[in-house]
């Protein structure tokens, strides 16, 4: 296995790219090692600027997402919507998705999925998918059957 060195002449030039990533580092939120609320919303303050900016090649974009997701994934004040995620069948939850980002109402989806009382049930997890609400819900959002199970 080949040895790579850093040759002398270039020691300085390697410790100021070391100086600039550590600074950038800690100045990006969420990445120095700081896990606070105030960092959290920091990021996606940050990651929306991206998003709005239409940089979303940046590498930033991704690293940031990564930390987002974990974030939200272990702190403490998201404990208890991510329990509900966890207990909300996969269907029910690209449903409500769905439903907030078209800004649809039950009565609205009852072509779909038989009234608005049903609706409301299958939202509530007193019913469940069936294979033609899937089938409906398939054909009037676009999307393979397959993105409504688990």
């Amino acid at each position: 296995m080949r040895t790579y060195r850093i040759h002398p002449a270039d020691t300085a030039s390697v410790e100021k790219m070391i100086d600039t990533f550590t600074n950038a580092v800690k100045a990006i939120p969420l990445l120095g090692g700081e896990r606070s609320e105030s960092e959290y919303r920091r990021a996606l303050a940050l990651m929306e600027f991206l998003v709005d900016r239409d940089d979303l090649e940046n590498p930033l974009f991704e690293l940031l997402s990564a930390k987002i997701s974990d974030y939200e994934k272990h702190a403490p004040e998201f404990l208890a919507l991510n329990q509900y995620q966890e207990q909300t069948p996969h269907g029910v939850a690209l449903l409500r998705t769905l439903m907030e980002q078209y800004g649809l109402k039950a009565a609205d989806l009852a072509n779909e999925l038989g009234s608005k009382s049903n609706v409301s049930n299958i939202l509530n997890g007193r019913r469940a998918l069936t294979v033609s609400h899937i089938k409906a819900l398939s054909a009037r959002f676009k999307l393979p059957a397959n993105a409504f199970i688990e």
